[in-house]
């Protein structure tokens, strides 16, 4: 499984966008998700790009197989947090073979940010490539109960 962890200055700048987010300061979309720790059981956060795609919101992350990730398929639910403002989703995972549109959205949108993280991808590389990366690029639709 795919996964890249975060090095130190990565760190410092999701804790700004974390903090930022937490007090109603959404980054291009950024919310803090919450989610149930599959062995602790604690309440774990973590910045996160939400994003649209025909009246649906997504969630991507360019990191891969992400202790997030891992905690939200366990929890089967989660929170997304905007300052005060909360909503509580089940996520749906998107299989590898829908996923090349929803990752070229993405990097449309957060290149700036992530692009490094998609080992060469671009959001104008062509759909075989993308299509070769998607399975370590977990996605979910974002179902608000």
């Amino acid at each position: 499984m795919r996964y890249l962890a975060p090095k130190r200055g990565a760190n410092a700048f999701n804790s700004f966008a974390k903090w930022l987010t937490s007090r109603g300061i959404s980054l291009m979309g950024s919310r803090v998700i919450a989610i149930r720790g599959r062995k602790s059981g604690e309440i774990r956060t973590t910045v996160v790009n939400l994003f649209d795609k025909d009246g649906e919101r997504y969630l991507l992350s360019p990191r891969g197989h992400t202790q997030w990730v891992r905690n939200l398929r366990a929890a089967g639910e989660g929170e997304l947090r905007l300052g005060r403002r909360t909503e509580t989703f089940t996520p749906v995972e998107i299989a590898d073979a829908e996923k090349p549109e929803l990752i070229r959205l993405y990097l449309r949108k957060w290149a700036w940010e992530t692009g490094a993280f998609f080992d060469g991808l671009k959001a104008d590389s062509p759909e075989a490539d993308i299509a070769a990366a998607a399975p370590g690029f977990p996605v979910f639709r974002i179902v608000t109960r």
